[in-house]
């Protein structure tokens, strides 16, 4: 079955003391419901700090604080579900973006294996 990462946004301006009970227990409930019928196989919270490491022309890395690109918004959580197909897990995400109270980004997963040794 294909997987899919769920990224949710907030923006960069978020305040998550302004969070209300009711927010957290919907978005609990939709995890709750998502474990049961089997389509959730990881999901979690990421801080707005970042560091990024670029690649450089001279093969240097430059490490910086911060995301790589310069937005309004960030990611701040994700979530990995397995479902039949697309409809699936659009389905589910409407919950999301409710129980979330943000941005919902939905993006399959393609796996390439590594070749085997020889």
């Amino acid at each position: 079955m294909p997987q899919y990462l769920i990224s949710t946004y907030i923006p960069e301006n978020f305040d998550p003391s302004l969070v209300t009970e009711e927010t957290i227990e919907a978005i609990h409930a939709l995890n709750r419901e998502m474990v049961a019928a089997g389509v959730r196989k990881f999901a979690c919270g990421l801080s707005p700090k970042a560091v990024t490491m670029r690649s450089q022309p001279n093969g240097e890395v430059v490490v910086t604080d911060g995301p790589y690109i310069e937005a309004k918004e960030y990611v701040g959580g994700l979530s990995i579900l397995e479902t039949e197909n697309l409809d699936e897990v659009l389905a589910w995400m409407r919950k999301g973006a409710k129980a979330f109270q943000s941005v919902v980004e939905v993006r399959e997963i393609f796996f390439m294996p590594a070749p085997a040794e020889n």
